[in-house]
């Protein structure tokens, strides 16, 4: 029996899950934690440079991990990170960090890497024929097109629900100022303009990120359903993306975290968090929005358990 732990430094958390390996080659989910770590923090005010305070969040959350994961023998850790390490200027220090202090050798995933094992951890769990895949973090879009089952179409775009919010002063404690929305939306409008392959066609939105999950929280609790359940599947119509997502931007930093409750640490960029989102259902038409909880740290496994089948 062998285990093996995936650990996912993205840029706005730190995420470790467990999974044991069984004797058919698939994995069982042992341990989920997460970590609020904002690594993506500061950087555009830093000159691209991982600040001195969001690497020593990540460090303590990955003593915390160590102490849990070391628990379990034989195991295996794999770290992987987004698109903060991916841009940091300092990246060969911090990652030499965390190898020096937990022995964990982290791959840095290129945008295209990245947007494919969302695509590969995402039609692993749900049963997709054609749909948009869009996962937003903390510094960078992915967003896939499928087609067919297959990623016909992906890219990975620079801007995020941290550095959008940064960027644009979608952070303040007041009323989001209509100027600063307006050029965030404009600046997201230009980046989707680049790329041709993206139209009106109607298709789904698969969605992946800690913005959309919280959306997916809001909505479960205010339809009656338990919020803190497995959103996993879980439909919304973008009718009521829109609608909730003008409620935000019409709602002070306070409101905003009163509304979100468990999940108010992530009032300040929920509204840059979910502006991807919102921007994407205008393009493509799309009239209903699926929430996966498998993503890229699931898409990694996939890999791996092929890998290991195929070594055997």
């Amino acid at each position: 029996m062998c285990y093996l732990a995936v650990i996912d430094l993205g840029s706005n958390s730190t995420r470790m899950v467990v999974e044991q390996l069984q004797e058919d080659g698939t994995f069982a989910e042992l341990v989920r934690q997460k970590s609020d770590t904002r690594l993506a923090e500061g950087m555009d005010n830093n000159g691209g440079i991982l600040t001195s305070a969001a690497i020593e969040r990540v460090v303590v959350a990955l003593k915390d991990f160590a102490a849990v994961y070391e628990t379990y023998s034989p195991i295996k850790v794999l770290g992987i990170a987004t698109a903060a390490v991916r841009e940091a200027v300092n990246q060969t220090e911090f990652t030499d960090r965390l190898l020096a202090e937990f022995g964990v050798e982290v791959r840095v995933l290129s945008g295209d890497q990245e947007a494919y094992y969302d695509y590969l951890g995402a039609a692993s769990a749900l049963d997709i024929t054609d749909a948009w895949l869009l996962d937003t973090g903390g510094a960078s879009v992915e967003l896939v097109g499928i087609q067919e089952r297959m990623a016909a179409n992906f890219i990975s775009l620079p801007f995020g629900a941290v550095n959008l919010a940064e960027r644009f002063a979608l952070n303040q404690a007041g009323i989001l100022d209509s100027d600063s929305l307006q050029a965030a939306q404009n600046y997201v409008d230009q980046q989707y303009a680049n790329l041709p392959w993206v139209e009106d066609d109607e298709l789904p939105i698969i969605l992946l990120g800690g913005a959309n999950r919280t959306l997916a929280r809001l909505d479960r609790a205010r339809q009656g359903l338990p919020a803190d359940e497995d959103f996993h599947g879980y439909e919304m119509p973008t009718e009521r993306v829109i609608t909730t997502f003008n409620e935000m931007v019409a709602m002070p930093l306070a409101d905003r975290a009163d509304l979100l409750g468990a999940e108010a640490n992530r009032a300040d960029i929920i509204v840059s968090g979910l502006l991807p989102l919102v921007k994407l259902i205008e393009l493509t038409g799309a009239q209903k929005v699926i929430f996966s909880a498998s993503g890229v740290r699931e898409g990694v496994l996939q890999e791996y358990r092929l890998d290991t089948l195929q070594e055997d």
